[in-house]
């Protein structure tokens, strides 16, 4: 179950929870639940809808205009997609939206409820569907629930600025298993379930909630490497590729590849690229930048002023810094196949990765980390220290 489902028939998606269920889905049969991106006119004959391949059934279901702005645009982009991203200055709240969020909830449990069957186990993904297992046990249903959170958890601290947080974020007590990315976001909800729930803990991982036993653990979500590798290689030698690295003229490219949002740390990123040939005049004309960054989100004002602040950094960069033969930042909006993409992590000299609150983190203790990963160039193992 997810916000979002990655039907064959529609148009590709790179994304990476759409990529990483995929993957998981490949290995079993199964349903794969959500919104089939559709907004229709009313409120009728919007599904479900089903689509079989590969042994998955992808089943869809549209959203009315009002429960699109209210649960999709208002609830969980505009007040917890910023606040889980510890951006609580962002937050705008209104109690229609929330209102929306928790019958969007409600209605997904509802066209849920016609197919599940009692041995079901239902894997829920992501802040869009918080409240979803209590409107489930509301239905009388006993299935074992697990839910995975694919942004960061902030401390209660941050958590319990969410306007009405007491009724609803409690209601991830009634999952039997709660999934985080890293130790620093569990320890933050464990913080919230024993602080302001009052949840007793039977162990480390363990709260017990009424006759429930609820498990918290982490399971950081990454790609499958040796697929990947296989991938790039192949889409090096591709038309598209090549073209790009004839017109790079043999100079160095650095690749970012984000969705626009502020969470990425994209403004920051061309920032720092400009301080970069400010001191360092040697690498002008030398090294090319290529940030690839769909829109998402433009009917939020938030991010239509994102993607205006973001073109402008790259305008005034090429205009300070460029020349008749070459362009410092090439900032495109296009959306690009997975294997594209591989083919240009391959090409590439780095790659930036800047998210502000996102992915992996070493944790509190000053000690380094040892991580191991295999080499998308040459599948020999690296060792790197943080």
């Amino acid at each position: 179950m997810s916000n979002r489902v990655a039907v064959p028939d529609r148009a590709a998606r790179a994304g990476g929870l759409e990529v990483a269920i995929k993957a998981a889905l490949k290995r079993r049969r199964g349903v794969w639940f959500g919104w089939s991106g559709r907004v229709a006119d009313d409120g009728t004959g919007n599904g479900p809808h089903m689509v079989e391949h590969d042994d998955i059934a992808y089943v869809v279901v549209d959203l009315t205009p009002d429960d699109h702005q209210e649960f999709y645009n208002g609830f969980a982009n505009r007040v917890l997609w910023p606040i889980l991203h510890y951006r609580v200055d962002l937050a705008e709240f209104t109690r229609r939206d929330l209102s929306g969020y928790m019958r969007v909830n409600a209605y997904f449990a509802s066209r849920l409820e016609k197919i599940l069957r009692p041995d079901d186990v239902i894997w829920v993904h992501d802040y869009h569907f918080i409240p979803l297992a209590r409107a489930l046990r509301e239905r009388g249903f006993a299935n074992r629930i697990g839910f995975f959170l694919h942004v960061p958890c902030p401390p209660p601290e941050i958590l319990t600025a969410l306007p009405n947080h007491e009724h609803f974020i409690p209601a991830l007590a009634q999952y039997d298993l709660l999934g985080f990315q890293t130790e620093i976001d569990a320890t933050n909800f464990s913080r919230y379930l024993a602080n302001e729930c009052g949840l007793a803990r039977r162990d480390q991982n363990h709260f017990v909630s009424g006759d429930r036993v609820v498990r918290i653990d982490v399971f950081p979500v990454g790609v499958e490497t040796e697929s990947l590798a296989r991938l790039a290689r192949r889409a090096i030698g591709s038309d598209f590729v090549r073209d790009v690295l004839e017109s790079l003229s043999g100079r160095a490219m650095i690749l970012g590849v984000d969705r626009l949002d502020y969470s990425k740390g994209i403004a920051q990123r061309m920032d720092a690229f400009e301080r970069f040939l400010g001191s360092h005049p040697d690498w002008r004309g030398k090294v090319t930048y290529l940030q690839i960054t769909p829109k998402s989100r433009s009917d939020i004002p938030e991010y239509a002023e994102m993607a205006r602040q973001v073109g402008e950094a790259a305008g005034r960069i090429n205009g300070t810094f460029g020349e008749a033969s070459w362009t410092p930042i090439r900032y495109v909006n296009r959306v690009h196949s997975r294997t594209a993409l591989a083919g240009l992590y391959r090409a590439a000299r780095a790659a930036l990765v800047t998210p502000l609150r996102d992915g992996a983190s070493p944790g509190p203790s000053s000690a380094p980390c040892r991580c191991r990963w295999p080499s998308v160039r040459s599948g020999r193992r690296r060792y790197l220290r943080f």
